[in-house]
């Protein structure tokens, strides 16, 4: 026979409500931020590995084969401990912000890659031979072209990024989403209540992302 004799107290894990609520604002400029770095690196990577320079697509090759071979939580590590041995301390928040920076950017420069594949080679060569210079070529027929083809690809490494966000605890972050419900726990014991909780607003913060991404492909994909 189980002897379960917890007692359940919502009212005290609501009332942490709003500091989890500010937590979930961390989280979400977190995973934004890693976004847009990750997809400006990646798109400079996706440029280094089409490069007839060996040693830019040896680079870019080494970065895309770290990133998604290694743990993103290793990566974070290395970032916030790793470069203290070498006197470069850095916060828990830049280490969170870095290490998933650095693995948006390996998976998403491999998306981007498939993408380019897919845009017609022949474009291209139409675009050059009317006049336009390889900036122009990109910029207007390639790119938007490549964003269409690896848009749901980017929604999905955002929700994901939002969900990595929470390896921020093991740096001693403690403002995010997770690290707010971590210290209300360590205060209370109330494990399940608040983690309940905070996968509730993980939940509903991944959902947004993909009903908001849903009607801006179909505001930018109707035709």
């Amino acid at each position: 026979m189980f002897d379960f004799d917890y007692n359940f107290r919502w009212n005290t894990a609501l009332k942490a409500l709003p500091d989890m609520l500010a937590g979930s604002l961390v989280t979400i400029e977190t995973a934004v931020l890693s976004m847009i770095f990750g997809t400006v690196i990646a798109l400079a990577l996706t440029a280094m590995n089409t490069a007839r320079n060996p040693l830019l697509r040896g680079f870019a090759s080494t970065w895309v084969s770290i990133a998604r071979n290694t743990p993103a939580l290793f990566q974070i590590y290395i970032l916030y401990f790793g470069l203290g041995a070498f006197g470069l301390h850095v916060s828990s928040w830049f280490a969170l912000l870095a290490g998933i920076t650095f693995n948006n950017a390996g998976y998403l420069a491999e998306n981007f890659r498939g993408g380019l594949k897919a845009v017609p080679e022949t474009q291209i060569k139409a675009a050059r031979s009317l006049g336009m210079s390889a900036f122009q070529t990109y910029r207007l027929i390639v790119v938007p072209q490549l964003l269409r083809i690896v848009f749901y690809p980017l929604t999905n490494q955002m929700v994901w990024a939002v969900l990595m966000t929470s390896l921020g605890i093991v740096v001693g972050l403690n403002n995010d989403l997770t690290g707010v419900t971590q210290s209300y726990n360590v205060l209370t014991f109330r494990t399940f209540e608040y983690f309940a909780i905070a996968a509730v607003l993980y939940y509903l913060i991944a959902k947004f992302i993909i009903v908001t991404a849903r009607l801006m492909a179909w505001r930018l994909f109707r035709y």
